[in-house]
């Protein structure tokens, strides 16, 4: 292949991945209703990090956002009495996000609309496809040597 076609096929690989994360996300948001899909994604991020870990930092890095932009998705939560934040026992200076009450019970809802979503969303692909897929992607993720902080363990009940 020569170097043209080359830059055609990252420059349309590129195009594709950006508008298809466009596209699932907003389909995601209306599949789940009573939260966007990345207000969920902070949702399991937390559930994912041993209890009383929950740092604004230790979410950003499993969601592979900046710090700036996973505080505001935190803040609109906290706002929303989904969230709360208290101080870290260990260390004074590390505040910990915590789910609420009411946060569990939007989080649950919310949980099984988005699992729900996830199955109609992947169900035209093989098993096979879907291990290629996740393996391309962890591929792509690390494109400036940085491993993703994945979802892989199971989290913690919420």
């Amino acid at each position: 292949m020569d170097e043209k076609q080359r830059l055609f096929l990252i420059s349309q690989t590129y195009a594709t991945l950006f508008s298809a994360t466009n596209k699932v996300q907003t389909a995601g948001d209306e599949a789940i209703e009573e939260l966007t899909s990345r207000q969920l994604m902070a949702f399991i991020a937390i559930a994912h990090l041993p209890e009383g870990q929950a740092t604004l930092n230790r979410i950003a890095s499993k969601l592979g956002a900046s710090k700036q932009s996973t505080a505001q998705i935190i803040t609109n939560l906290k706002r929303r009495g989904y969230l709360r934040t208290e101080r870290n026992t260990a260390d004074g200076r590390a505040v910990n996000i915590v789910i609420t009450e009411t946060g569990k019970a939007v989080f649950n809802r919310s949980n099984a609309r988005g699992w729900a979503f996830l199955q109609e969303l992947f169900q035209g692909f093989s098993n096979e496809e879907l291990e290629v897929f996740w393996k391309l992607l962890r591929k792509l993720y690390q494109y400036d040597g940085t491993q993703q902080d994945g979802f892989e363990a199971n989290g913690r009940e919420v």
